[in-house]
């Protein structure tokens, strides 16, 4: 999860410094349009699209796991709270041992 908002940042950042360098070659009444267009191409469509990957990819560990009827798990990290760790279809953190009903 932290992967999608540290590369939704940059590609932010990034989309700024061109839309700002660029703004001086292009008509502004165009400027607003292409302005739209680049924020939902290059910024929020992948976000959105990397977070269904996402939710795909973890959808077995928040569902059928042992960690997702822990009151240590957090659906929305995919994180045991207490380790500190991203519990998967293979690997419970605590091993079991200090699990929790929520």
């Amino acid at each position: 999860m932290g992967g999608i908002v540290y590369w939704g940042l940059l590609r932010t950042a990034v989309l700024i410094i061109l839309l700002w360098l660029s703004y001086d070659y292009m008509d502004q009444r165009y400027f607003w349009i292409i302005f739209s267009v680049a924020v939902y191409v290059v910024i929020i469509h992948p976000i959105i699209s990397e977070y269904k990957n996402f939710i795909i990819k973890n959808r077995d560990v928040i569902s059928n796991s042992l960690c997702s009827k822990c009151k240590h798990f957090n659906e929305s990290a995919v994180l045991c709270m207490k380790y500190d760790e991203h519990p998967t279809d293979d690997f419970t953190p605590c091993d079991g041992i200090d699990w929790e009903a929520k």
